[in-house]
């Protein structure tokens, strides 16, 4: 297939390009441009710009763009950035593929587990109501800006829950305090992580590509999720080094301000219903297998 990609120079868009090129489709990535250009494969979302024909003759388009949620503590003008990043790359998508007198057969933008706010222990699937908070208010935004498009074009929302790599993320900016012996729990370590390797995201990616009857919400967790108590024990087990030290909840706040409650102290416990009932294998389904596969440990 020909696919168009976005975010292809991200840690998830970097994986999904490689793994689809392995698997033999083509895959032309728009690449950010902040200064107008002729060129086919530039784009600028937040100036409106993009070629009416980089659609054109492609299979399937992939829109994983949007600046990191945790790259900086919160204020009024990140969170704007955040919101806006994500939302307006999607309207010019979904308005771009609605002037196609062709489309592409599939669509697939990313979301995140964020969608349900933080749920204890609640046991969530892809048709579980949103929750509240800031992160729950821009995935519904997200998602509902792929509504522009045509009809025709089948459409996967891809919520994804912590994706583990070694290479950057959540997991990279844990491994300092846990490589000194300083990691542990955050909070009271009830709430749950819904996680997944790097891997299996971008075979996931892949799998909801090559299978028409994935359409519609798509969890995209591992089917074994953790708290933050089992992450801490698990990963330490993994470094070879003790993960008993707790991080307290007031901490991660003063730190963090509401990004701590947002992601560290959200408890999300998400299930894969509808990538297992279509028969998806997941390649690290146990976080221990996981942590060692990206670690090289």
């Amino acid at each position: 297939m020909r696919i168009v990609l976005t975010g292809s120079r991200g840690l998830i868009g970097s994986a999904v390009r490689a793994d689809l090129a392995t698997a033999g489709h083509q895959v032309d990535c728009l690449i950010y441009s902040p200064a107008p250009t002729t060129a086919a494969l530039a784009w600028n979302p937040e100036a409106g710009l993009i070629s009416p024909t980089v659609f054109e003759d492609a299979d399937a388009v992939i829109h994983l763009a949007g600046d990191p949620i945790a790259s900086g503590r919160w204020n009024s003008a990140r969170k704007a950035r955040i919101r806006s990043s994500r939302v307006a790359g999607t309207l010019l998508i979904s308005r771009t593929l609605a002037k196609l007198s062709v489309p592409p057969r599939v669509w697939i933008s990313a979301s995140a587990i964020g969608f349900y706010g933080t749920r204890g222990d609640e046991l969530l699937i892809e048709e579980s109501p949103p929750g509240k908070g800031f992160l729950a208010e821009v995935c519904r935004e997200w998602e509902q800006a792929t509504t522009t498009s045509r009809k025709s074009i089948r459409l996967v929302l891809l919520r994804m829950g912590m994706v583990l790599s070694g290479r950057g993320g959540a997991l990279a900016r844990m491994l300092p305090a846990f490589r000194a012996g300083l990691g542990g729990p955050i909070g009271r370590g009830r709430q749950y992580w819904s996680w997944i390797a790097i891997d299996d995201v971008a075979a996931i990616v892949r799998f909801c590509v090559e299978n028409p009857e994935i359409e519609g919400p798509v969890l995209a967790v591992a089917p074994n999720p953790v708290t933050s108590r089992e992450f801490a024990k698990t990963l330490g087990k993994v470094l070879g080094r003790p993960a008993a030290l707790r991080l307290p909840a007031a901490m991660a706040r003063l730190g963090l301000g509401a990004m701590a409650d947002e992601i560290l102290l959200s408890s999300q416990r998400a299930q894969p219903a509808k990538l297992l009932r279509a028969g998806y294998a997941f390649h690290f389904p146990e976080l221990e297998g996981a942590l060692r596969h990206v670690l090289c440990r």
